[in-house]
């Protein structure tokens, strides 16, 4: 099935903030980064809320037949990647998240009202 990025973007925050994400931060990189089109950032208190918040994308998206290109972090639960090809989604364990500071990194990119 074929959605469009801002769409899918739009599914996994929706999903996120249903298992209680923290931060959500939706950032548009088009005409920014090749790389995608959207990040979704958010966080989890705990390494097994941030991985029902992934597993909670997962199966949100899935049900509308888009499946990740590749998925990253889940056993450890600390910093979980889902690749959706034009949107990348960020699970972060709070602290982990403070330490690598993707907002810091993509300042210029704008973000889409919540």
């Amino acid at each position: 099935m074929a959605t469009d990025s801002k769409t899918k973007s739009l599914l996994c925050l929706k999903a996120a903030v249903e298992k209680k994400a923290e931060d959500p931060v939706l950032l548009e990189l088009k005409g920014i980064s090749s790389i995608t089109d959207y990040f979704l950032l958010c966080s989890g208190r705990s390494d097994r809320q941030v991985q029902a918040i992934a597993k909670g994308i997962e199966e949100t998206l899935k049900k509308k037949g888009i499946r990740p290109l590749g998925q990253e972090g889940m056993a450890g639960g600390r910093w979980i990647l889902l690749d959706y090809a034009d949107v990348v989604v960020h699970v972060f364990l709070d602290p982990v998240r403070k330490f690598y500071d993707l907002e810091g990194l993509w300042m210029e990119a704008p973000r889409i009202g919540l």
